[in-house]
């Protein structure tokens, strides 16, 4: 019971690792602030309250800062604290070689993967530096080397360099911000997925390259599980990581990104 008394902020959480790491918060004690924009998170919301989590779920477009702002607002209002903050909302769109990305498919690379967790970090630290604790954990991804994402890879760069300094700059204030980089994980079929568009067999090929250079560069050669992906979250947001910030843990069956 790491989470007993503590409210824990999930954004991406209808599914994927965010869904992972909600479900074992919930296990462990956790009370929860689910967000996401899609509807599913209500379902989990219902599905966790019944097994006796207090939770609540809100539907928010993360990529905007007004949205991000109010939400964390909403949150902080039905709680009175927010202890941890799990920045998990990012994904990447398309996959293809970089001269063939388009300009406005660049910049929604760059939206979807950097600005919520640039939002979710300033929305909560307000709150944070009040009560003088709390911990943010970003989802960031050894894809910060790899072929066929430029523009993804440039976002969870982005994401490292967020970590890194907002650690420095807030070091001696009670709040650790650390990440995990996930590698290659395991899911079921997004219920809505990234690219909505039929990926032509050229896209296909492309993406093929994506899973088999992240295979090749995992010393396991394999990919992780959504469990593996959240225990690392959960351990960082927890406790048992207290003399830890900064840091940046790969999750990649030994590709370090």
């Amino acid at each position: 019971m790491r989470f007993q008394n503590k409210v824990a902020v999930i954004t991406g959480a209808a599914q994927g690792i965010g869904r992972q790491v909600a479900e074992q918060m919930a296990q462990e004690g956790a009370r929860l602030v689910l967000i996401d924009r899609a509807r599913y998170v209500f379902e989990l919301a219902e599905n966790l309250h019944q097994q006796g989590c207090e939770v609540l779920a809100l539907e928010a477009d993360l990529e905007q800062w007004e949205s991000t702002q109010h939400t964390m607002a909403q949150a902080h209002q039905h709680f009175g604290q927010l202890d941890i903050l799990v920045n998990n909302v990012g994904g990447t769109i398309w996959a293809r070689p970089y001269a063939e990305y388009q300009p406005d498919q660049i910049e929604a690379e760059i939206r979807r993967s950097l600005f919520p967790t640039l939002w979710g970090c300033r929305a909560v630290l307000p709150y944070m530096l009040e009560q003088q604790r709390g911990v943010i954990v970003n989802v960031s991804s050894v894809a910060t080397r790899g072929v066929n994402r430029v523009p993804y890879s440039a976002a969870k760069g982005g994401v490292n360099a967020i970590t890194q300094s907002l650690a420095m700059e807030y070091t001696g204030s009670g709040i650790r911000i650390n990440a995990t980089a996930p590698g290659g994980t395991q899911a079921p079929a997004r219920l809505t997925p990234r690219n909505q568009e039929q990926p032509s067999p050229q896209e296909q090929a492309w993406y093929q390259q994506v899973v088999d250079q992240t295979k090749d560069s995992s010393l396991m050669h394999r990919y992780g599980t959504l469990a593996e992906q959240a225990n690392a979250i959960l351990f960082l947001a927890s406790d048992d990581a207290s003399y830890i910030t900064g840091t940046i843990l790969p999750v990649g069956g030994g590709d370090l990104g």
